[in-house]
């Protein structure tokens, strides 16, 4: 245990550079006290490591020292393999450098780690894809990726839904999420103007792009995995305008769980007791008529819509149209 925290502050030091005895204490959870005991000993097994005294004074490291990997668990090095996907990397143009960096990681372990980490390639696989889907277009990815790296500015065309547009943008970042590229960027700023927001663009929608040589200053208080999280709740909010009352056998129900969280949490919390034939009412959260409509008729007779009165009137519609196609006279 003692040996991990010292592998553990030695790291520290070294990749986040001046620390206070505080700080390395908080992150360690340990007393301040047994900072200053583990700084005696990496000293004494020869870790140049020195003190400043003072406000702005800390431990740190002498420049230019730097560690071998070494004390790594055979768990720790199973964990760096899974977070290695090979398709997402080689489609950012860097699968040649993932496995080089998994070969240098291979050398670095002991015999028994080289074996788990094998074992572990041989038998698990991830694929972030979903079912019954293809990846999205991804030839442009590592230009995108490199201006983002870069802070390049990128003119792209564009292709919503509501039609083509060309837009000069500022990339923040990109997502990869269920098999499929986002790019976060927000519009330049023009004639004064601050840059608008950071927005979300589908990078197989991308039709054309040019990476410009013009560089932006990246926002200091952006944050990634903060902003994309946000956006997905500030979507999902967005997207149900209501909720409708549904009866259902229990494969119904089943199916209705799979449309999503959202429906999924709306049942949980609605369900109510089922009937003697097995039926039993709950809310569904409710986007445009049409859009839920057509979710639930891929139901078939499994579930039954009793309200609100405009989503039962469409259902009624789309199935008197489905009986004039296919019914018999």
């Amino acid at each position: 245990m003692r040996a991990s925290r010292l592998l553990s502050l030695l790291m520290l030091l070294q990749t986040r550079g001046r620390q206070t005895a505080q700080a390395l204490a908080d992150e360690l959870e340990v007393t301040v006290r047994t900072i200053y005991r583990d700084i005696d000993d990496l000293s004494a097994a020869g870790v140049p490591v020195y003190g400043d005294r003072g406000r702005a004074g800390g431990f740190q490291l002498l420049d230019g020292y730097r560690t071998r990997l070494t004390g790594m668990t055979a768990q720790e090095a199973e964990s760096l393999f899974l977070a290695g996907l090979p398709g997402p990397a080689a489609e950012l143009g860097l699968g040649d450098t993932l496995a080089a960096a998994q070969l240098k990681l291979l050398a670095a372990l002991p015999e028994q780690g080289r074996q788990t980490a094998s074992r572990l390639n041989a038998r698990i696989h991830l694929d972030p894809v979903g079912w019954f889907q293809e990846p999205g277009k991804v030839d442009i990815l590592p230009d995108i990726a490199r201006a983002v790296w870069n802070e390049q500015l990128i003119r792209m065309r564009y292709e919503r839904w509501t039609g083509v547009v060309d837009r000069t943008v500022e990339p923040l970042g990109l997502v990869l999420k269920g098999g499929i590229w986002y790019l976060v960027a927000q519009s330049q700023a023009e004639a004064g103007k601050p840059p608008g927001g950071p927005r979300t663009y589908r990078v197989s929608n991308i039709l054309a792009h040019t990476v410009l040589d013009r560089r932006f200053t990246r926002p200091a208080d952006f944050n990634l995995p903060a902003h994309w999280q946000e956006s997905l709740q500030s979507f999902e909010a967005g997207l149900y305008t209501g909720t409708a009352r549904v009866r259902a056998t229990a494969a119904g129900l089943k199916s209705l769980r799979n449309l999503g969280p959202a429906f999924n949490e709306r049942i949980t919390a609605t369900l109510q007791p089922p009937d003697a034939d097995g039926w039993a009412e709950a809310d569904i959260p409710l986007e445009a008529v049409e859009w839920t409509g057509r979710q639930l008729l891929g139901l078939g007779l499994t579930v039954e819509v009793l309200g609100p009165p405009e989503l039962r009137a469409h259902m009624g519609e789309m199935a008197a149209e489905l009986h004039r196609r296919y019914g018999s006279g």
